[in-house]
């Protein structure tokens, strides 16, 4: 195996795994303001369902003219609001998960161009401090794939929230919540335990 190959793959590695490390910080912070937006808009539902339900006519806001139009024009316009900042929070997501795959393809590619000079032997053999080059190259596939699942999902539950579905809006905090995947969080924090030693060496 050539010596100045392995070199310049444990390099990329590193750069690699420096990045998923950075920007697995700004995703689960962006991630973590999602929370209160999401909640939010199930909020804002159970509000329009309720006035929907109300007959103001008949009570003492009877006087108010177009008092029922006019809340429902409000809660419609909160719902866009925090619909557009959800919008916002999911590009920054889109961020993050884009550097970490570009800094994962040219990894894949880097070794991909070169495996004639990397021998099997080589590839999956690890000491205390380096974990084996197949082992990383695993890690930085499955958070690559996760960060992509995770961003369709929240994507796609995103488009499905209007206000002419209440109670699918309604249901979005529960939702958004049962996208988490503890396993597959727990699976990068661990990759990241297991290349500290090796992040540290020259």
């Amino acid at each position: 195996m050539s010596s100045a190959v392995l070199l310049s793959l444990h390099q990329q590695l590193k750069k690699c795994f420096e990045t998923l490390k950075a920007n697995k910080s700004v995703w689960d912070s962006e991630l973590a303001e999602c929370k209160p937006l999401v909640s939010s808009l199930g909020n804002l539902a159970v509000q329009l369902k309720a006035l929907k339900s109300v007959q103001i006519a008949n009570t003492p806001l009877a006087s108010f003219p177009s008092l029922q139009e006019r809340l429902h024009y409000k809660l419609s316009l909160a719902v866009d609001a925090v619909l557009g900042k959800l919008a916002e929070k999911m590009d920054a997501l889109q961020n993050v998960r884009d550097a970490i795959s570009q800094q994962v393809t040219a990894v894949f590619q880097f070794y991909e161009k070169n495996t004639d000079t990397l021998d099997i032997a080589g590839c999956v053999s690890r000491s205390a401090i380096c974990p084996s080059i197949s082992d990383m190259l695993e890690w930085l596939q499955d958070a690559d794939r996760y960060y992509r699942l995770q961003l369709v999902q929240r994507r796609n539950l995103l488009q499905t929230l209007t206000p002419n579905d209440l109670t699918l809006m309604e249901t979005a905090p529960k939702k958004w919540e049962s996208l988490r995947s503890a396993t597959g969080e727990e699976r990068i924090a661990d990759a990241l335990c297991q290349v500290s030693f090796f992040m540290e060496t020259e």
